[in-house]
């Protein structure tokens, strides 16, 4: 085993700062020297380029990844009555812009290979909340709002599709499903940014998509910072206006209410300098996540990619019965770890009043009980990743 290896980051921003230092000042200093911190010129910089590389017509940045959703519900006129179908495991902001607009999260369960929504179950859930028959599939028992009874049917409207850890959810399947029963398909591109599906890059595989540029994030600024991308005229208009309050004309004529959604000027610096190494860096991530495969390989479940797309490995996940013998052990090493997540939303109790029951997706609740995650960014040296597979193995023969 090699006990050289020391200091191991479960995200390296150091190293990543390091490799940009001198380009990431001058451009944060252009910044302060023309003080436009609000809807500067790096805005439509960065947008122009985030349009370019995803292919998208429609690059709008915003404050974070969780208004980038919110405001496409918005774009939407989602509202109380309405029901939004998306995963119980992912991180609470997919299923919380939907409560926060008073409509209500449908929870379908995931695929246990890729833990993305399942488009089988899909379809299944579909068809029972149009005939209001939780003997079909799992359905919330309440509106839109906590202690709110459901004195009306819902009316299914959207999919909010999310790419986990890095990995598309199948939109073919998910878009076709959409398009049978009407609904729109937002894609939750939090995680993804970067990834293929089919050729076609994260951001643009279905109506509308909003995507993170939270630090941890696979292209992540110095805070927090979103965007949302979509082919769209109509909609990318109602989401310029969103962002800044409802604005028509000019931002004292209101045309709608919206938020105060806007990224700052210094962020989008941030990220201008980060998309420039950001190829190199999704090629060093299926390095390191090649390694982790080879090495792992017989200790722990990892990761499935289908043959139509890629990964940007926003986290490294691996599924293990003996997880918590794993985690002590590798604490000990002085290997960090996450858990992503330990509990599905529906088992959250901000989710209570959906009355969902302990379980109702099974596959989100086994996943939540053995899946744990390893440090992974682009700077993970080989050796490191053997450090921790031998510790992984010698727990493993130990218990």
């Amino acid at each position: 085993m090699n006990h050289n290896v020391k200091n191991i980051q479960f995200i390296d921003l150091a190293a990543q700062q390091k490799a940009i230092c001198s380009n990431l000042q001058n451009r944060i200093s252009a910044v302060m020297s023309h003080g436009k911190y609000i809807m500067g010129p790096e805005v439509s910089e960065l947008e122009e380029k985030l349009a370019a590389f995803t292919g998208a017509k429609h690059a709008i940045s915003c404050s974070s990844g969780t208004d980038a959703l919110l405001m496409a519900l918005m774009a939407y006129g989602i509202g109380p009555g309405d029901a939004v179908f998306t995963s119980p495991f992912t991180f609470i902001a997919t299923a919380e812009t939907i409560a926060l607009l008073g409509a209500t999260p449908v929870y379908v369960d995931i695929d246990a290979k890729t833990f993305n929504l399942d488009p089988s179950k899909l379809e299944t859930a579909i068809a029972a909340l149009k005939e209001n028959d939780s003997t079909a599939y799992p359905l919330p028992q309440t509106g839109g709002q906590p202690n709110e009874s459901n004195q009306e049917q819902l009316r299914p409207r959207g999919i909010i599709g999310v790419d986990l850890f890095g990995l598309p959810a199948d939109y073919n399947s998910i878009n076709a499903i959409a398009k049978k029963h009407g609904l729109f398909v937002i894609e939750d591109a939090a995680q993804s940014f970067g990834a293929l599906y089919h050729e076609k890059k994260a951001g643009c595989l279905s109506d509308i998509a909003a995507t993170s540029f939270f630090p941890a994030k696979p292209l992540g600024g110095y805070g927090d910072g979103g965007a949302v991308f979509t082919n769209d005229d109509d909609l990318a208009d109602k989401i310029q206006s969103i962002r800044v309050h409802g604005k028509g004309k000019d931002k004292y004529d209101n045309v709608r209410v919206g938020i105060n959604g806007r990224l700052d000027t210094i962020q989008a610096a941030v990220l201008l300098e980060k998309l420039s190494i950001f190829p190199d860096e999704i090629k060093q991530r299926n390095r390191a996540a090649d390694q982790y495969a080879k090495a792992l390989k017989d200790l722990v479940v990892t990761p499935f990619v289908p043959e139509e797309s890629t990964c940007v490995w926003a986290q490294y996940s691996v599924i293990s019965n003996s997880r918590e013998q794993i985690l002590s052990a590798l604490r000990q090493a002085g290997i960090p770890t996450a858990i992503y997540y330990p509990k599905p939303l529906h088992q959250q109790s901000a989710f209570a009043y959906l009355g969902y029951n302990t379980g109702d997706f099974p596959v989100s609740e086994k996943t939540s009980q053995n899946i744990f995650s390893l440090p992974m960014h682009p700077y993970l040296e080989n050796a490191v990743i053997q450090f921790i597979a031998d510790n992984i193995r010698s727990v493993l023969a130990d218990s």
